[in-house]
């Protein structure tokens, strides 16, 4: 009986393997287009899978990425310990207020091997806020250097430069909520920068999103925060993107604790919080960031041209070094940990995956993708740190910012994926622009755009946004202000009969709900975007007197009754509550009369319907759909959205027999768009 069951489990065990292997799909099952590549991809597999086991050994990739425990200063029972890696350092001296930035013979760092420098203290030695540098010795050259692993960086109001700080509170921060589960599809993602929040022209702080701003976000249905600018960077002008202190929260709107209320806070009102990391390059400052730390150039970049992005003025990681990739995920762990964040959106994970960055790049062929100038390396510490992050926190998620397409980026690891979550769907703001700047209203080419809305990669999930902060920035145009333009200045009082604003609203409102409603798993949002901000986003700078004036957000004209912009933002909030009910990918069936300029497709049993007409109404206009009684839940047209009430939102609809299946007899008035769920 033993040896009966012992081989009928040997059978099964080899039955399930055999099933798995024949059943288990890859890319090339996937699309057979890249039936062509196979051999590369099967090469990178490889590559990728060796270099994991050759970088981690025997530790799984979270006991891995704990360098910031290491690294970095640290108190225990027995005193500070300051540690640093610095390979090319012949000498290196801790400095500060503590001892009058003098070099002390107490306070050298010791080398323990491996261009790891130590220096331990007494635990009187250093209090909390007090100021820090390393002075870093080199062979021909010396310079002051904030450590690598700094948690708090302060800039001196007098002099602008940046010192590290002690961060030792008497007490610890206390979490008072655990993040929210993941929130069922699609993900709305509502994207935010704290300095630039506030009404006033002055650094918004972390104080102030947490009371003010996150009530509007959970009010307007979004379900997750994206922060922006959250990492330490010395020119607040760039938006937040040239880091030079990756595990440091950005001193210019307040402190740790404060940024870890702003997330406790969020996470108490059921929304997830994810940062927008930036391990894609790093700011060229030596005296604030890791360009020429020890004396070279080659520390944590790669060496020569390769090392220098020259479209950002910025460095570029060699993510082939494994102190380097050890660096980036003790830093996606630190974030994780430290601040409860609940994932990330990597940014610029084109330029990490070329070495061209996607410059002048159309990528028109799948050799595109698999050509010398992928950095292999890069997809290997991409593939590890979408590892980790879901084997530290399973409810995490991670998106890709990337332009190329490359396929499997947002697969699953085990059909040859990168694995991250999601991936931006960088072509649709693009598709609107092109189409509002070179296309009459009468000429939208309706197949186009639904074609290029839902289209993407089978393994893969997207995130589709109108527009991001990207098309905010001075330089460029929003688009409710490519509609509207100047006469957003004039014209937007609610009772201004302004045609030109009349058609610019009616347009944001359509755009925005077929982007949302089409969306491939998630939709994005810019902060003030919702509801039309009227202004470009312009930090202080030289340029414009060094004026906070365009680097805010004006709440109140969305709060005032007696403008347009309300509209705008009940609309939206609208809108995110019929996409939040969202769950299938599949569009059926789907009716485009490009003659008529209408589009309709059905969702998780709702119908959209667009009548994208400048002039036309229709009257019992036939639009497929299930069998089944439907009521309108969402119009464009409706009075509270600043439209005209022609469509009846309490009557029911029946669907009626067609030659070609079921049809809704409905009114679809000029330039509207409904939402009717079934019932």
């Amino acid at each position: 009986m033993y040896i009966k069951q012992s081989f009928t489990g040997l059978f099964c065990l080899l039955y399930d393997n055999i099933l798995l292997v024949l059943t288990q799909k890859n890319l090339t099952d996937i699309d057979p287009w890249l039936e062509p590549h196979a051999d590369a991809i099967e090469a990178r597999e490889v590559y990728i899978a060796s270099r994991k086991r050759a970088l981690l050994g025997a530790k799984s990739v979270q006991d891995y990425a704990i360098g910031h425990l290491y690294f970095g200063l640290h108190k225990s029972k027995q005193g500070w310990v300051l540690r640093e890696w610095a390979p090319n350092a012949t000498k290196i001296v801790l400095v500060g207020d503590f001892n009058d930035w003098q070099e002390l013979p107490e306070y050298v760092l010791k080398s323990v091997g491996d261009g790891v420098f130590e220096v331990t203290l007494p635990a009187n030695a250093l209090k909390h806020l007090q100021k820090y540098k390393l002075h870093v010795y080199w062979t021909g050259g010396e310079g002051y250097r904030i450590p690598a692993y700094a948690t708090r960086v302060i800039q001196d109001e007098q002099s602008k430069g940046f010192d590290a700080q002690v961060w030792n509170p008497p007490t610890a921060y206390v979490w008072r909520h655990r993040g929210p589960k993941p929130a069922a599809e699609p993900l709305l993602i509502y994207e935010a920068h704290v300095g630039m929040s506030s009404e006033k022209p002055a650094v918004a702080s972390y104080a102030y999103f947490t009371k003010n701003v996150l009530p509007r976000i959970k009010k307007a249905g979004y379900n997750t925060v994206q922060l922006m600018a959250i990492q330490e960077h010395p020119y607040y002008g760039s938006f937040g993107y040239h880091v030079s202190n990756f595990f440091a929260v950005s001193s210019r709107s307040g402190t740790p604790d404060d940024l870890k209320g702003l997330i406790d806070t969020a996470h108490g009102m059921g929304l997830a919080v994810i940062l927008d990391i930036i391990h894609s390059h790093a700011v060229k400052n030596e005296a604030e960031g890791l360009a020429r730390f020890d004396g070279t150039s080659t520390q944590y970049f790669h060496a020569g041209e390769r090392g220098e992005h020259k479209a950002w003025d910025s460095k570029c990681f060699d993510y082939g070094k494994p102190q380097v990739a050890h660096f980036l995920l003790s830093n996606c762990r630190y974030w994780l940990d430290e601040y409860q964040f609940d994932g990330f959106r990597f940014d610029g994970v084109t330029s990490m995956l070329y070495t061209h960055h996607g410059l002048g790049k159309a990528f028109t062929d799948y050799g595109d993708y698999y050509g010398d100038d992928v950095d292999k390396d890069a997809l290997v510490y991409l593939s590890l740190a979408n590892d980790l992050i879901h084997a530290v926190k399973p409810h995490a998620v991670t998106v890709a910012e990337e332009m190329s397409a490359m396929p499997g980026l947002a697969g699953k690891p085990d059909i040859g994926g990168i694995g991250f979550d999601y991936r931006m769907s960088m072509g649709v703001p693009d598709l609107w622009i092109k189409t509002i700047k070179e296309k009459r209203d009468e000429e939208w080419d309706l197949q186009n755009l639904f074609h290029e809305l839902t289209t993407h990669r089978t393994e893969e999930k997207v995130i589709s946004y109108a527009e991001s902060h990207d098309q905010a920035l001075v330089g460029d145009k929003t688009i409710i202000f490519r509609l509207i333009d100047k006469q957003m200045y004039e014209h937007m009082q609610v009772d201004d009969g302004d045609l030109i604003v009349e058609r610019g609203v009616a347009l944001h409102k359509m755009i925005r709900l077929l982007t949302a409603a089409t969306n491939g798993g998630g939709y994005l949002n810019f902060m003030g975007n919702e509801f039309g901000h009227p202004e470009w986003i312009d930090f202080p700078r030289e340029g414009n007197n060094w004026s906070y004036h365009y680097a805010r957000r004006q709440w109140s004209l969305a709060d005032d009754k007696k403008l347009k912009y309300q509209w705008l933002g009940a609309f939206d909030a609208g809108m995110v509550g019929i996409i939040s009910k969202l769950s299938a990918t599949d569009f059926m069936p789907v009716m485009i009369n490009q003659g008529d300029h209408v589009l309709s497709f059905m969702r998780s049993g709702c119908l959209f319907v667009f009548n994208f007409s400048p002039d036309e109404s229709y009257t019992g206009y036939g639009v497929p759909v299930a069998t089944g009684d439907y009521k309108v839940v969402l119009s464009t047209d409706s009075k509270i959205y600043g439209g005209q009430d022609r469509i009846d939102t309490e009557q029911i609809y029946r669907s009626q027999g067609a030659q070609d299946g079921q049809v809704l007899q409905l009114y679809l008035p000029a330039r509207t768009a409904m939402a009717l769920q079934a019932m």
